[in-house]
Protein backbone atom coordinates (compact mmCIF):
# COMPACT_ATOMS: atom_id res chain seq x y z
CA UNK A 1 0.00 0.00 0.00
CA UNK A 2 1.23 3.53 -0.95
CA UNK A 3 0.24 6.04 1.58
CA UNK A 4 0.58 9.56 0.15
CA UNK A 5 -0.20 11.46 3.46
CA UNK A 6 -2.14 11.59 6.90
CA UNK A 7 -4.15 9.04 5.58
CA UNK A 8 -4.84 9.87 2.23
CA UNK A 9 -3.50 6.49 0.13
CA UNK A 10 -2.69 5.89 -3.72
CA UNK A 11 -4.99 2.94 -4.60
CA UNK A 12 -4.14 2.94 -8.61
CA UNK A 13 -2.67 0.69 -11.22
CA UNK A 14 -0.63 0.71 -14.11
CA UNK A 15 -0.46 -0.66 -16.99
CA UNK A 16 2.34 -2.11 -19.41
CA UNK A 17 0.42 -3.36 -22.05
CA UNK A 18 -1.59 -0.79 -23.94
CA UNK A 19 0.59 0.42 -26.69
CA UNK A 20 -1.48 3.26 -28.01
CA UNK A 21 -3.19 5.89 -25.48
CA UNK A 22 -6.70 7.22 -26.96
CA UNK A 23 -5.73 4.75 -29.56
CA UNK A 24 -3.40 7.41 -31.08
CA UNK A 25 -0.05 8.04 -29.26
CA UNK A 26 2.77 5.84 -28.40
CA UNK A 27 3.25 4.91 -24.62
CA UNK A 28 6.72 2.79 -24.55
CA UNK A 29 6.54 3.24 -21.17
CA UNK A 30 3.34 2.47 -20.71
CA UNK A 31 0.41 4.49 -17.99
CA UNK A 32 -0.84 4.46 -14.84
CA UNK A 33 -4.43 5.23 -13.70
CA UNK A 34 -4.52 7.36 -10.74
CA UNK A 35 -6.62 7.20 -8.38
CA UNK A 36 -7.00 8.04 -4.35
CA UNK A 37 -8.62 7.14 -0.61
CA UNK A 38 -8.93 9.34 1.93
CA UNK A 39 -9.22 6.81 5.05
CA UNK A 40 -11.50 9.60 7.53
CA UNK A 41 -14.88 9.33 9.33
CA UNK A 42 -16.32 8.91 6.01
CA UNK A 43 -14.46 7.08 3.24
CA UNK A 44 -13.87 8.99 -0.02
CA UNK A 45 -12.62 7.89 -3.74
CA UNK A 46 -11.08 10.26 -5.64
CA UNK A 47 -11.88 8.59 -9.46
CA UNK A 48 -11.34 5.21 -10.51
CA UNK A 49 -9.72 3.18 -12.97
CA UNK A 50 -10.12 1.86 -16.55
CA UNK A 51 -12.51 -1.27 -15.82
CA UNK A 52 -9.96 -3.67 -17.40
CA UNK A 53 -7.88 -3.15 -13.96
CA UNK A 54 -11.11 -3.66 -11.24
CA UNK A 55 -9.99 -6.78 -10.16
CA UNK A 56 -6.44 -5.33 -8.76
CA UNK A 57 -8.70 -1.73 -8.06
CA UNK A 58 -10.91 -3.02 -5.30
CA UNK A 59 -8.03 -5.36 -3.80
CA UNK A 60 -6.19 -2.04 -3.83
CA UNK A 61 -8.90 -0.46 -1.82
CA UNK A 62 -10.07 -3.64 0.52
CA UNK A 63 -6.57 -3.60 1.94
CA UNK A 64 -6.74 0.24 2.83
CA UNK A 65 -10.09 -0.12 4.56
CA UNK A 66 -10.76 -3.89 4.80
CA UNK A 67 -14.64 -4.40 4.98
CA UNK A 68 -15.49 -0.63 5.18
CA UNK A 69 -17.94 1.31 2.83
CA UNK A 70 -17.05 3.60 0.49
CA UNK A 71 -18.72 6.56 1.58
CA UNK A 72 -18.12 8.84 -1.35
CA UNK A 73 -16.82 9.38 -4.81
CA UNK A 74 -15.55 12.15 -6.26
CA UNK A 75 -15.29 12.33 -10.07
CA UNK A 76 -13.01 15.18 -11.48
CA UNK A 77 -13.34 13.85 -15.14
CA UNK A 78 -15.36 11.30 -17.17
CA UNK A 79 -13.13 9.96 -19.73
CA UNK A 80 -13.61 6.10 -19.37
CA UNK A 81 -9.84 5.71 -18.02
CA UNK A 82 -10.72 7.14 -14.93
CA UNK A 83 -14.78 6.98 -14.38
CA UNK A 84 -14.51 3.23 -16.63
CA UNK A 85 -14.80 1.34 -12.40
CA UNK A 86 -18.08 3.45 -11.36
CA UNK A 87 -20.04 0.99 -12.37
CA UNK A 88 -19.14 -2.09 -10.76
CA UNK A 89 -18.32 -0.10 -7.36
CA UNK A 90 -21.78 0.11 -7.61
CA UNK A 91 -22.42 -2.78 -7.35
CA UNK A 92 -19.43 -3.37 -4.22
CA UNK A 93 -21.01 0.21 -2.20
CA UNK A 94 -24.77 0.14 -3.06
CA UNK A 95 -25.10 3.02 -1.14
CA UNK A 96 -22.07 5.28 -2.21
CA UNK A 97 -22.75 8.25 -3.12
CA UNK A 98 -20.96 9.83 -6.55
CA UNK A 99 -20.13 14.01 -6.01
CA UNK A 100 -19.57 15.55 -9.40
CA UNK A 101 -20.19 18.93 -10.89
CA UNK A 102 -23.73 19.34 -13.34
CA UNK A 103 -22.08 18.23 -16.55
CA UNK A 104 -20.42 15.29 -14.94
CA UNK A 105 -23.96 13.55 -13.45
CA UNK A 106 -25.24 14.33 -17.24
CA UNK A 107 -22.37 12.41 -18.48
CA UNK A 108 -22.46 9.76 -15.62
CA UNK A 109 -26.13 8.63 -17.20
CA UNK A 110 -24.74 8.44 -20.64
CA UNK A 111 -22.05 6.46 -19.82
CA UNK A 112 -22.67 3.96 -17.47
CA UNK A 113 -26.62 4.70 -16.60
CA UNK A 114 -26.12 5.91 -12.98
CA UNK A 115 -28.81 8.26 -11.85
CA UNK A 116 -29.30 7.53 -8.22
CA UNK A 117 -27.08 8.70 -5.04
CA UNK A 118 -25.65 11.23 -7.54
CA UNK A 119 -24.33 14.75 -5.35
CA UNK A 120 -24.12 17.50 -7.42
CA UNK A 121 -21.26 20.14 -6.33
CA UNK A 122 -20.88 24.04 -7.81
CA UNK A 123 -17.87 26.05 -7.86
CA UNK A 124 -16.06 26.58 -4.35
CA UNK A 125 -18.52 23.95 -2.56
CA UNK A 126 -16.63 21.82 0.03
CA UNK A 127 -17.79 18.60 2.02
CA UNK A 128 -16.40 17.56 4.97
CA UNK A 129 -15.12 14.33 5.51
CA UNK A 130 -13.83 14.57 9.43
CA UNK A 131 -10.49 15.77 9.61
CA UNK A 132 -10.28 16.31 5.53
CA UNK A 133 -12.16 18.67 4.29
CA UNK A 134 -12.63 18.96 0.26
CA UNK A 135 -13.38 22.05 -1.91
CA UNK A 136 -14.43 21.32 -5.68
CA UNK A 137 -12.87 24.02 -8.40
CA UNK A 138 -14.40 23.87 -11.46
CA UNK A 139 -11.92 23.86 -14.74
CA UNK A 140 -14.29 23.72 -17.77
CA UNK A 141 -12.40 22.48 -20.87
CA UNK A 142 -9.47 21.69 -19.45
CA UNK A 143 -9.52 19.22 -21.28
CA UNK A 144 -13.40 18.13 -21.40
CA UNK A 145 -16.29 20.48 -20.29
CA UNK A 146 -17.13 18.94 -17.07
CA UNK A 147 -13.29 18.72 -15.99
CA UNK A 148 -13.14 20.05 -12.04
CA UNK A 149 -10.18 19.46 -9.35
CA UNK A 150 -10.41 19.10 -5.74
CA UNK A 151 -8.54 20.50 -2.78
CA UNK A 152 -7.99 19.00 0.60
CA UNK A 153 -7.26 21.37 3.25
CA UNK A 154 -5.68 19.57 5.73
CA UNK A 155 -2.43 18.27 3.75
CA UNK A 156 -2.95 20.69 1.13
CA UNK A 157 -3.30 18.12 -1.43
CA UNK A 158 -4.47 18.98 -4.90
CA UNK A 159 -6.15 15.92 -6.61
CA UNK A 160 -5.84 17.75 -10.44
CA UNK A 161 -7.75 15.08 -12.68
CA UNK A 162 -6.42 15.30 -16.21
CA UNK A 163 -5.33 18.77 -15.41
CA UNK A 164 -1.94 17.97 -13.95
CA UNK A 165 -1.59 14.19 -15.15
CA UNK A 166 1.98 12.17 -16.78
CA UNK A 167 0.93 9.77 -19.13
CA UNK A 168 4.81 9.00 -19.92
CA UNK A 169 2.93 10.60 -20.76
CA UNK A 170 -3.26 17.30 -18.83
CA UNK A 171 -2.98 20.81 -17.26
CA UNK A 172 1.10 18.87 -17.50
CA UNK A 173 0.92 18.16 -13.68
CA UNK A 174 0.43 14.54 -15.50
CA UNK A 175 2.06 12.34 -18.06
CA UNK A 176 2.39 9.38 -19.79
CA UNK A 177 4.24 6.34 -18.22
CA UNK A 178 3.68 3.40 -15.53
CA UNK A 179 4.96 4.15 -11.81
CA UNK A 180 7.88 1.34 -11.20
CA UNK A 181 7.46 1.08 -7.34
CA UNK A 182 7.24 4.54 -6.42
CA UNK A 183 4.55 7.08 -6.41
CA UNK A 184 5.97 10.08 -5.22
CA UNK A 185 8.62 12.62 -6.83
CA UNK A 186 11.23 12.61 -4.06
CA UNK A 187 11.06 8.41 -4.04
CA UNK A 188 11.60 7.80 -7.86
CA UNK A 189 13.93 9.17 -10.49
CA UNK A 190 12.12 11.51 -12.40
CA UNK A 191 14.55 12.37 -15.38
CA UNK A 192 11.71 10.64 -17.76
CA UNK A 193 9.16 12.85 -16.95
CA UNK A 194 9.99 16.02 -18.19
CA UNK A 195 9.64 15.25 -22.14
CA UNK A 196 7.29 12.94 -21.57
CA UNK A 197 5.31 15.83 -19.94
CA UNK A 198 5.78 18.06 -22.51
CA UNK A 199 4.28 15.33 -24.62
CA UNK A 200 1.68 14.15 -22.91
CA UNK A 201 0.12 18.25 -23.02
CA UNK A 202 1.05 18.75 -26.82
CA UNK A 203 -0.56 15.64 -27.59
CA UNK A 204 -3.90 15.82 -25.58
CA UNK A 205 -4.39 19.44 -24.02
CA UNK A 206 -2.61 21.24 -26.60
CA UNK A 207 -5.57 23.45 -27.82
CA UNK A 208 -6.73 24.42 -24.66
CA UNK A 209 -4.23 27.13 -23.32
CA UNK A 210 -6.73 29.52 -22.04
CA UNK A 211 -8.66 27.08 -19.92
CA UNK A 212 -5.45 26.14 -19.01
CA UNK A 213 -4.39 29.61 -18.24
CA UNK A 214 -7.70 30.52 -16.43
CA UNK A 215 -7.21 26.82 -14.40
CA UNK A 216 -4.09 28.16 -12.74
CA UNK A 217 -5.50 31.52 -11.88
CA UNK A 218 -7.40 29.44 -9.63
CA UNK A 219 -4.55 27.43 -8.03
CA UNK A 220 -2.93 31.24 -7.22
CA UNK A 221 -3.86 31.06 -4.02
CA UNK A 222 -3.73 27.54 -2.66
CA UNK A 223 -0.85 26.45 -0.89
CA UNK A 224 0.35 23.08 -2.66
CA UNK A 225 1.83 20.37 -0.90
CA UNK A 226 1.23 17.70 -3.37
CA UNK A 227 -0.34 17.33 -6.87
CA UNK A 228 -1.64 14.01 -7.34
CA UNK A 229 -2.79 13.71 -10.82
CA UNK A 230 -4.68 11.07 -12.58
CA UNK A 231 -1.48 9.60 -14.47
CA UNK A 232 1.68 9.58 -13.66
CA UNK A 233 3.70 10.93 -10.08
CA UNK A 234 2.29 11.89 -7.31
CA UNK A 235 4.05 15.47 -7.24
CA UNK A 236 5.41 16.87 -3.87
CA UNK A 237 9.49 17.73 -4.26
CA UNK A 238 8.86 19.43 -8.10
CA UNK A 239 5.36 21.15 -7.65
CA UNK A 240 7.13 24.73 -9.19
CA UNK A 241 8.77 23.21 -11.73
CA UNK A 242 5.85 21.45 -12.32
CA UNK A 243 3.22 24.34 -12.33
CA UNK A 244 6.30 26.59 -14.70
CA UNK A 245 6.32 24.13 -17.02
CA UNK A 246 2.14 23.77 -17.54
CA UNK A 247 2.36 27.86 -16.91
CA UNK A 248 4.85 28.23 -19.56
CA UNK A 249 3.37 25.56 -22.57
CA UNK A 250 -0.33 27.35 -22.18
CA UNK A 251 1.07 30.63 -23.27
CA UNK A 252 2.44 28.62 -25.73
CA UNK A 253 6.13 30.08 -24.33
CA UNK A 254 9.50 28.52 -26.33
CA UNK A 255 13.06 28.18 -26.45
CA UNK A 256 15.11 29.46 -29.59
CA UNK A 257 15.43 26.15 -31.84
CA UNK A 258 14.32 24.42 -34.27
CA UNK A 259 12.35 21.59 -35.88
CA UNK A 260 12.62 20.67 -39.53
CA UNK A 261 10.26 18.35 -40.30
CA UNK A 262 9.87 16.64 -44.01
CA UNK A 263 7.96 14.39 -46.24
CA UNK A 264 10.20 12.10 -48.68
CA UNK A 265 9.49 9.49 -51.36
CA UNK A 266 13.39 8.88 -52.98
CA UNK A 267 15.49 11.09 -50.73
CA UNK A 268 15.61 14.52 -52.95
CA UNK A 269 12.96 16.51 -50.76
CA UNK A 270 15.20 14.92 -47.39
CA UNK A 271 18.13 16.13 -48.86
CA UNK A 272 16.83 19.86 -49.40
CA UNK A 273 16.24 19.36 -45.37
CA UNK A 274 19.75 18.88 -44.56
CA UNK A 275 20.91 21.51 -46.43
CA UNK A 276 18.62 23.68 -44.55
CA UNK A 277 19.88 22.05 -41.49
CA UNK A 278 23.32 22.36 -42.19
CA UNK A 279 23.69 26.16 -43.11
CA UNK A 280 21.23 26.88 -39.96
CA UNK A 281 24.05 25.27 -37.45
CA UNK A 282 26.52 26.97 -39.72
CA UNK A 283 25.17 30.48 -38.79
CA UNK A 284 25.38 29.64 -34.90
CA UNK A 285 22.03 27.85 -34.16
CA UNK A 286 22.31 24.41 -31.60
CA UNK A 287 19.27 23.06 -31.32
CA UNK A 288 18.47 21.88 -34.52
CA UNK A 289 15.76 18.32 -34.90
CA UNK A 290 15.06 16.78 -38.03
CA UNK A 291 11.84 14.80 -38.18
CA UNK A 292 10.82 12.69 -41.24
CA UNK A 293 6.86 12.68 -40.70
CA UNK A 294 6.51 9.24 -42.20
CA UNK A 295 8.71 7.97 -40.15
CA UNK A 296 8.89 9.48 -36.58
CA UNK A 297 5.37 9.27 -34.64
CA UNK A 298 3.97 12.68 -34.65
CA UNK A 299 3.50 12.62 -31.13
CA UNK A 300 6.99 12.99 -30.09
CA UNK A 301 7.38 16.18 -32.76
CA UNK A 302 4.43 18.17 -31.47
CA UNK A 303 6.40 17.76 -28.68
CA UNK A 304 9.25 19.28 -30.09
CA UNK A 305 7.00 21.97 -31.98
CA UNK A 306 5.16 22.86 -28.34
CA UNK A 307 9.03 23.33 -27.30
CA UNK A 308 10.90 25.28 -29.74
CA UNK A 309 9.98 28.64 -31.70
CA UNK A 310 10.99 27.36 -35.26
CA UNK A 311 9.62 25.35 -37.58
CA UNK A 312 10.56 24.49 -41.13
CA UNK A 313 7.95 22.31 -43.08
CA UNK A 314 9.04 20.66 -46.63
CA UNK A 315 7.49 17.71 -48.61
CA UNK A 316 7.12 16.20 -51.94
CA UNK A 317 3.95 17.51 -54.32
CA UNK A 318 2.03 14.64 -54.72
CA UNK A 319 -1.32 13.45 -56.32
CA UNK A 320 -1.25 17.31 -56.96
CA UNK A 321 -1.39 18.10 -53.81
CA UNK A 322 0.70 17.83 -50.70
CA UNK A 323 2.32 14.78 -49.07
CA UNK A 324 -0.05 12.81 -47.09
CA UNK A 325 1.83 12.76 -43.75
CA UNK A 326 2.74 16.47 -44.17
CA UNK A 327 -0.79 17.35 -44.32
CA UNK A 328 -1.96 15.90 -41.68
CA UNK A 329 1.28 17.16 -39.60
CA UNK A 330 0.04 20.41 -40.17
CA UNK A 331 -3.55 19.96 -39.41
CA UNK A 332 -2.28 18.43 -36.41
CA UNK A 333 -0.52 21.74 -35.58
CA UNK A 334 -3.19 23.90 -36.72
CA UNK A 335 -5.72 22.00 -34.62
CA UNK A 336 -3.75 22.68 -31.47
CA UNK A 337 -4.01 26.41 -32.23
CA UNK A 338 -0.52 26.73 -31.92
CA UNK A 339 0.76 30.45 -31.76
CA UNK A 340 3.60 32.43 -32.01
CA UNK A 341 6.29 30.75 -34.31
CA UNK A 342 8.50 31.31 -37.17
CA UNK A 343 7.80 29.35 -39.68
CA UNK A 344 9.47 28.39 -43.08
CA UNK A 345 8.84 25.49 -45.98
CA UNK A 346 10.20 24.34 -48.94
CA UNK A 347 8.50 21.78 -51.24
CA UNK A 348 9.73 19.73 -54.42
CA UNK A 349 8.09 18.30 -57.32
CA UNK A 350 8.82 15.78 -60.90
CA UNK A 351 6.83 17.73 -63.75
CA UNK A 352 4.02 19.42 -61.82
CA UNK A 353 4.56 21.49 -58.04
CA UNK A 354 1.46 22.16 -55.52
CA UNK A 355 3.36 21.43 -52.38
CA UNK A 356 4.90 24.67 -51.74
CA UNK A 357 1.71 26.39 -52.67
CA UNK A 358 -0.38 24.31 -50.20
CA UNK A 359 1.76 25.09 -47.17
CA UNK A 360 1.36 28.53 -48.29
CA UNK A 361 -2.04 27.96 -48.17
CA UNK A 362 -2.04 26.43 -44.45
CA UNK A 363 -0.20 29.21 -43.26
CA UNK A 364 -2.37 31.97 -44.68
CA UNK A 365 -5.51 30.18 -43.45
CA UNK A 366 -4.67 28.25 -40.49
CA UNK A 367 -1.27 28.75 -38.68
CA UNK A 368 -0.70 32.36 -39.20
CA UNK A 369 2.64 32.20 -38.69
CA UNK A 370 5.51 34.35 -38.90
CA UNK A 371 7.03 33.37 -42.48
CA UNK A 372 11.30 33.65 -42.55
CA UNK A 373 12.98 33.57 -45.33
CA UNK A 374 11.94 32.47 -49.02
CA UNK A 375 10.43 29.47 -49.50
CA UNK A 376 12.08 27.09 -51.82
CA UNK A 377 10.79 24.74 -54.49
CA UNK A 378 12.66 22.20 -56.33
CA UNK A 379 12.16 20.60 -59.47
CA UNK A 380 13.46 16.79 -59.73
CA UNK A 381 16.58 16.93 -57.49
CA UNK A 382 19.11 19.55 -55.93
CA UNK A 383 20.99 21.79 -57.85
CA UNK A 384 23.42 24.43 -57.93
CA UNK A 385 20.08 27.31 -57.46
CA UNK A 386 18.06 25.69 -55.19
CA UNK A 387 20.91 24.40 -52.83
CA UNK A 388 21.82 28.12 -52.30
CA UNK A 389 18.03 28.92 -51.94
CA UNK A 390 17.24 26.00 -49.08
CA UNK A 391 21.26 27.72 -47.48
CA UNK A 392 19.80 31.09 -47.26
CA UNK A 393 16.29 29.76 -45.78
CA UNK A 394 18.21 27.86 -43.16
CA UNK A 395 20.93 31.14 -42.44
CA UNK A 396 17.48 33.41 -42.05
CA UNK A 397 15.96 31.04 -39.54
CA UNK A 398 18.81 30.95 -37.45
CA UNK A 399 19.57 34.60 -37.35
CA UNK A 400 15.98 35.20 -36.53
CA UNK A 401 16.20 32.86 -33.97
CA UNK A 402 19.34 34.02 -32.42
CA UNK A 403 18.61 38.02 -33.00
CA UNK A 404 15.17 37.38 -30.57
CA UNK A 405 16.80 35.60 -27.84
Amino acid sequence: MNIINNNIYYVGVNDRNKSLFEGLWPLPYGVSYNSYLIDDDKVCLIDTVEVDFFARYISNIREVIGSRPVDYLVINHMEPDHSGSIALLRQYYPDMQVIGNKKAIGMLEGFYGVTDNCVEVKNAESIALGKHNLTFHLTPMVHWPETMMTYESATQTLFSGDAFGFELGSLPFGCFGALNGGVIDDAINTDWCWDEMTRYYSNIVGKYGIPVQNALKKLAGLPLAYICSTHGPVWHSYIDKVVGMYDSMSRYATVPGLVICYGTMYGNTERMAEVIAEAASKAGLKDILLYNVSKTHHSYILRDIFKYRGLIVGAPTYNAGLYHEMDVLLAEIANRDVKDRLFGWFGSYAWAGKAVQKITEWNDTRLHFEAVGTPVEMKQSLNAETQAQCEALGRAMAEKLLADE
